[in-house]
């Protein structure tokens, strides 16, 4: 905002009113073109100043993007040697589960033969148990026949 300089009226009736407006005016031009001066000034070293900043901002961004590099390969390493961990771990896990597969099957095996060995044990038992009694039954019912003749023939006399 501009201010105009004035000067008092004892000034202007010693001097004059011509030569205290041209005093005037050249205050003003002066106060202007320091005004101009310190706004170019301004200008000059605020965009100094945004160039330091855009600049320093730029070195920050490439620092950050830098170690942000760093921390994916640092981490990239590690998941791989993890996974290489892991493997080595659950291949070896899968061996010892596939061999305990294995004796599960032979041990399933042998509990079938013994089992079917039985069964067949049981069945041929079964078998002689029920020829026996068959033949019990027989000789039962022979004998039952043998005793009712005998009474039919002790009755018909």
């Amino acid at each position: 905002m501009p201010v105009t300089a004035q000067l008092s009226r004892l000034f202007y009736d010693k001097m004059g009113d011509q030569v205290a407006n041209e005093l005037v005016n050249w205050f003003n031009a002066v106060d202007a073109t320091y005004r101009s001066d310190l706004r170019d000034l301004n200008e000059n070293n605020f965009a100094r100043f945004d160039a330091k900043v855009e600049q320093r901002f730029a070195e920050a961004d490439a620092k950050l993007e830098k170690r942000f590099a760093e921390w994916d390969a640092k981490w990239e390493r590690r998941f791989a040697e993890l996974e290489v961990r892991l493997e080595k771990r659950f291949g070896a896990l899968e061996s010892q589960l596939f061999a305990l597969q294995a004796e599960v099957r032979s041990s399933i095996a042998e509990s079938d033969s013994r089992v079917l060995a039985l069964i067949a044990q049981s069945e041929s038992r079964l078998h002689a148990l029920i020829a026996q009694s068959e033949s019990r039954l027989h000789a039962a019912i022979a004998d039952s026949h043998a005793r009712l003749l005998q009474w039919m023939f002790v009755f018909w006399t």
